[in-house]
């Protein structure tokens, strides 16, 4: 009786992980952008994540959230995120032709709810497999935990901060110039 259930329970567990190999291998699973997400993908690719990012313990930002590190960080973020992840009332265009969608963060949800230490993790190590680059080569400590800051606080930012993060005027050349 209980070798019959042992037997079962491996031929289950080798049934279940031929399947997963077969709908790999085969092909089925969605790889382009425009396929549809598998089952369960984004659930379990944001447990992972958030589960990695409270194991590492960040702590709190190492700088305050005053208008002098907000105008710092608006800088930062203007410099290296904005590409991706747009500046208030301008959205990036070709972001529905990327997968996984980054964040817009001046749109809708964004990150406002997310406390800074996760916002710094996330900018100083990327997110695997989304096209999240690691900056903590590229940026300072300091410049890490002052866009953080800036993400963090994105509802309550003064007006100083908002005329930062606007897109840069096109310059229109003196026609007396010459180049």
């Amino acid at each position: 009786m209980i070798r019959g259930l042992i037997i079962g329970i491996i031929l289950g567990i080798l049934v279940c992980v031929g399947a997963g190999y077969y709908y790999f291998a085969s092909g089925m699973a969605p790889v382009a952008v425009a396929d549809p997400l598998m089952p369960f993908e984004r659930k379990l690719a944001n447990m992972a994540l958030d589960a990695h990012i409270e194991k590492q313990h960040i702590g709190q930002p190492s700088i305050p959230a005053d208008e002098a590190n907000l105008l710092a960080g608006a800088e930062v973020y203007k410099q290296n995120c904005a590409v991706c992840h747009g500046l208030p009332g301008h959205p990036v265009d070709y972001v529905s032709m990327m997968f996984p969608k980054p964040t817009q963060l001046f749109k809708g949800k964004g990150v406002t709810d997310d406390p800074a230490s996760e916002s710094y993790w996330k900018a100083a190590n990327g997110i695997r497999l989304s096209g999240m680059p690691s900056f903590k080569d590229k940026l300072t400590n300091v410049q890490l935990w002052q866009v953080s800051q800036l993400v963090a606080h994105v509802n309550e930012l003064p007006a100083s901060v908002k005329n930062v993060l606007v897109p840069d005027t096109q310059v229109e050349s003196d026609p007396l110039v010459k180049p």
